[in-house]
């Protein structure tokens, strides 16, 4: 069914509840229905809901991008390369052109792939996201509360996600790393990061691998570390010793665990080197 408006979709999401999937990019949609993982009793279009179609939008603090907004304007958008440094860097990594030009921001956050670059910039950036249902009206969660488990978050059968906040980035470093068989294939081991830089030190560091565990890994021991080391090597061999001490990684289909677990430390390595420069 093609939802008319805002009003009209949260009203169909409101009567059929868990029977009811939102269509909008469908890069993750379709192949499930197509494999038959999921048999919604109804798909929702909500390509033309222009209240959740509107460009990056920016005040002093924070910028906004609605849910409909597609991976490749997250690579176009002056807005995003300026205010969005770290979204701008990880956009390029999402699958390929294809994909880039139908999938969208709402669609990749609510899904919550544990192999997707999104919700990992949006856990490492404390973003938070703006849901709404008919029955509650606005809500607002933030991204570190919102991934709950193997593709579950905090929202409702009745809600959806309508915009998502990011607090602006333009005097914040930036650090993105990714490793797969391919570009394009899905990422064996991934850190979204920033940070703000005062000298030889770090602080407010927000560290987010993904592709090892369930949902996106916020790495709080490691932003401890590495706000409390003096210098960039400090900062690496501090942050080393926590990894591997404490990161877990969960083996997938095309990498081990102890693989993640050896890859990941030179990805943690090359991201905090980024936040350096």
């Amino acid at each position: 069914m093609l939802a008319q408006s805002l009003e009209h979709c949260l009203e169909l999401l409101g009567e059929h509840g868990e029977d009811a999937r939102l269509l909008a990019g469908g890069q993750s949609l379709m192949p499930s229905l197509a494999l038959r993982l999921s048999a919604p009793a109804l798909l929702i279009d909500i390509n033309r809901v222009q209240e959740i179609s509107e460009p990056p939008q920016s005040t002093t603090d924070v910028v906004r991008l609605s849910a409909l907004t597609r991976h490749a304007d997250l690579i176009t958008s002056p807005l995003v390369k300026a205010s969005l440094p770290l979204l701008h860097r990880a956009a390029p990594w999402i699958a390929h052109p294809g994909i880039r030009n139908r999938g969208t921001i709402g669609g990749s956050l609510a899904l919550g792939d544990p192999a997707s670059e999104l919700p990992a910039c949006a856990v490492a950036a404390d973003a938070t996201f703006i849901l709404q249902s008919k029955s509650r009206g606005s809500r607002r969660v933030p991204a570190r509360t919102f991934y709950q488990g193997m593709f579950r978050n905090a929202c409702a059968a009745d809600e959806m996600i309508v915009a998502v906040e990011f607090a602006r980035m333009d005097a914040l470093q930036t650090g993105f790393k990714e490793v797969a068989r391919r570009k394009g294939d899905y990422a064996m081991v991934g850190l979204a990061g920033q940070a703000k830089r005062s000298g030889q030190r770090l602080t407010n560091v927000g560290l987010s691998f993904f592709a090892v565990g369930d949902y996106p890994v916020l790495a709080e021991p490691i932003c401890q570390a590495i706000e409390a080391a003096d210098s960039a090597s400090q900062a690496i061999a501090m942050a080393l010793d926590v990894y591997e001490r404490d990161m877990q990684a969960s083996a997938d289909l095309w990498c081990s665990s102890q693989a993640k677990k050896y890859i990941g430390r030179s990805v943690l390595e090359d991201v905090i080197h980024d936040l350096y420069q």
